[in-house]
């Protein structure tokens, strides 16, 4: 058991003069009176104008507030042309004609897939330049869930399909087809020259 300790004659002296300045907690105060503010002077003041006729927020540029992304037919019209550029825009107006063609309609992903593989590498071992992938629009089949389900898979998945590894070596250009050659449901897929 510890034995009290005593305070020296300096401790105490210090605790006496903290004590008397210290007021006791159930002591009622005072209650500070604040001066009343000063009217301003109305003669020496400026004249209030009233504020023009605006709406909240009509002066901000809403143009980068989306976070959507862009269309698949935008993103591909952003890409970089890599091929000849007088070529290019014969290809965009429909004036050059597809060598061979592929249909997926009705086609699941797994069955797409090769036979997307197989056509391009078919199509470039024979020389060909510009070939014709079908995939259809799609069908909206977007029931209203929490959920978006997409548009066309077939549509959105064959330009990353052509992007990839062993087809991406073969493609020079991607584009969205002519309304003569099936418009939003097909692509132009332009090869390189084999050499």
């Amino acid at each position: 058991m510890k034995r009290p300790r005593h305070l020296s004659s300096e401790e105490r002296a210090l605790w006496d003069l903290v004590a008397k300045r210290a007021e006791p907690l159930d002591k009622p105060r005072a209650k500070a009176v604040r001066p009343a503010p000063k009217k301003p002077d109305v003669k020496g003041a400026p004249q209030s104008r009233p504020l023009p006729a605006f709406k909240v927020g009509e002066r901000v540029d809403h143009s980068a507030d989306h976070d959507l992304l862009p269309s698949l037919g935008q993103q591909l019209r952003a890409a970089p042309v890599q091929m000849d550029q007088k070529a290019y825009g014969r290809l965009r107006r429909g004036k050059l004609k597809p060598e061979a063609r592929i249909d997926l309609h009705g086609m699941t992903l797994a069955q797409a897939h090769p036979a997307l593989t197989g056509f391009i590498l078919r199509s470039a071992s024979m020389g060909h330049r510009l070939v014709l992938v079908i995939t259809g629009k799609g069908k909206n089949r977007d029931d209203g869930g929490p959920i978006p389900t997409k548009f066309g898979v077939l549509r959105h998945q064959v330009p990353q399909w052509l992007a990839m590894a062993p087809l991406g070596g073969l493609v020079l250009q991607v584009t969205e087809a002519h309304i003569r050659h099936g418009g939003g449901g097909a692509y132009y897929v332009y090869l390189r020259r084999s050499r």
